[in-house]
């Protein structure tokens, strides 16, 4: 299998550290990505594994409770709009959980008091925080997500106030997301400085925060191999100064092969008894989307609740470090909550009290076959047999680089009649091709694209509008379409 391009993750527009935000996924995943596991079966296996006789455990207490957030965006718009009819899923099955808190503004002045309001709010209710630093210089290898300290001197310094604030108690930091699995942009040297920086980060850390669990940068179970992701570790000072490592950030890779992936790692390592892992398991539990979709693709769900009740000595937690329902870039700004995305993520998954109701699977290493993804187990509301015909206008406007683009489609009701379930049609005169979509399920047929609602957004008084998105490939031509239908009714174009 070719190595798949790196992680692609879209800074957040400026606002108020610490940011509660960690955006973008892996762009060009390849073929032979892991089988899914679909979020019950996720949900299944850490109940399961969390029973009484449980007879492994990592270095993480199992009891161990993850710092809620009260001020994080899901939590927020759960109480900004108590009558939506999403809001019971996303309450329950997001925004009741823990998540990753971002550090991601340089901000050397303000950091140290930044940090301490999280862990002195978690110290108080008795719970772990987890904290993912994200300052590194050369961040992202000057793609979405450039950014991070301005040299690596100014790093360490960002690094030791960063560390002031910890306090005594127990935390989680994850340090550096993309860090050592993406250094295509540096050279040897810079490289080699990268890895002594990173680990002095560890070691200051460490020395200001006993308590502190640092876990470095793994990648995931699609990007570098097992024993080369230990190699930059180990350069990186794994060994000496952390107490393991972090995967599948901001991706979509299985849990089961994300385990396997780490205990070859381990493996890689020698097996040290005093390094773990943890796995990043916010929005994994369908797998990967079909044709190397990244950027906020549709039918994903969240996977294993977060817990350190893992019941395997390798691995000290599920965590959700990309809090789930933050936009990647695509369906809304990097880093803004969208609820749509979010109930997707939670529509599939079985509530965090759920039992389980079957064997959990076994973790498998991957297979020499290119497996597919699975599909959900369940699907969203369906929309309503659309009614009638309907006065329309539609605005699309596309945002496109070489050989894709994506799509903003506003459909608003411009007749004097209400309409209850819509299906838009349009034609493109060029060859694109859709590949996912949010806010509104989108097929194509040849040159024909349908969209239709996903129930919630389904009815339009006089004068409303709704909105959704896609993307899209395209080899030679990317001319927006002409023409739209709106229940049988052709648009003006907006």
């Amino acid at each position: 299998m070719s190595t798949p391009e790196p992680l692609r993750r879209a800074v957040p527009a400026p606002g108020p550290t610490p940011r509660r935000h960690r955006a973008g996924a892996r762009r060009g995943r390849t073929a032979g990505l892991a089988l899914a596991v679909g979020a019950v079966a996720a949900a299944m296996l850490v109940a399961t594994q969390t029973g009484a006789g449980a007879a492994v455990q990592g270095s993480l207490p199992a009891t161990t409770q993850f710092y809620k957030d009260p001020a994080s965006q899901v939590v927020k718009w759960v109480a900004a709009n108590p009558n939506d009819s999403r809001t019971p899923v996303i309450s329950k099955r997001i925004a009741s959980q823990p998540q990753g808190i971002w550090f991601a503004n340089y901000k050397p002045d303000t950091i140290t008091a930044d940090v301490r309001t999280v862990t002195s709010a978690a110290a108080g209710a008795g719970q772990v925080p987890v904290l993912a630093v994200y300052e590194i210089p050369n961040r992202d290898c000057g793609g979405a997500s450039a950014g991070g300290a301005p040299d690596l001197a100014s790093y360490d310094a960002w690094v030791a106030k960063f560390a002031a604030g910890l306090g005594s108690g127990r935390s989680v930091v994850i340090l550096e997301p993309d860090s050592i699995a993406l250094t295509t942009c540096l050279s040897a040297q810079q490289q080699a400085d990268r890895f002594a920086s990173l680990s002095r980060a560890g070691a200051t850390i460490h020395a200001a925060a006993p308590n502190a669990k640092v876990y470095m940068d793994g990648g995931h179970s699609a990007w570098n191999s097992a024993a080369e992701q230990a190699n930059r570790l180990r350069s990186a000072g794994v060994l000496s100064n952390a107490d393991g490592f972090f995967t599948n950030v901001s991706n979509f890779n299985s849990t089961a092969n994300e385990v396997a992936y780490s205990k070859s790692v381990l493996s890689s390592l020698g097996n040290p008894g005093n390094l773990h892992a943890v796995v990043d398991t916010s929005r994994n539990g369908n797998g990967p989307a079909g044709g190397g979709a990244w950027c906020d693709p549709s039918g994903r769900a969240i996977g294993a609740y977060p817990t350190a009740a893992t019941g395997d000595a390798a691995i000290d937690a599920f965590l959700w470090i990309k809090p789930p329902g933050e936009a990647d870039g695509c369906a809304a700004a990097a880093g803004t909550f969208v609820a749509d995305i979010a109930y997707q993520l939670a529509v599939n998954a079985a509530d965090p009290t759920a039992p389980p109701t079957s064997q959990p699977p076994t973790s498998q290493p991957p297979t020499s076959q290119p497996p597919t993804s699975q599909p959900p187990t369940s699907q969203p509301p369906t929309s309503q047999p659309p009614t009638g015909s309907a006065a329309c206008s539609v605005a699309y406007r596309t945002n496109a680089w070489t050989g894709g683009f994506t799509a903003d489609v506003t459909v608003r009701n411009t007749g004097t009649a209400s309409v209850t379930g819509w299906t838009l049609r349009w034609t493109y005169p060029g060859d694109q091709k859709v590949t996912s979509a949010w806010n509104a399920t989108v097929t194509q047929s040849g040159a024909t694209v349908t969209a239709t609602d996903l129930g919630y957004n389904g009815s339009l008084a006089p004068g409303a509008s709704t909105g959704f998105g896609f993307q899209g490939t395209f080899a030679a031509s990317n001319a927006a379409p002409t023409s739209f239908t709106l229940n049988g009714a052709t648009c003006t174009l907006a």
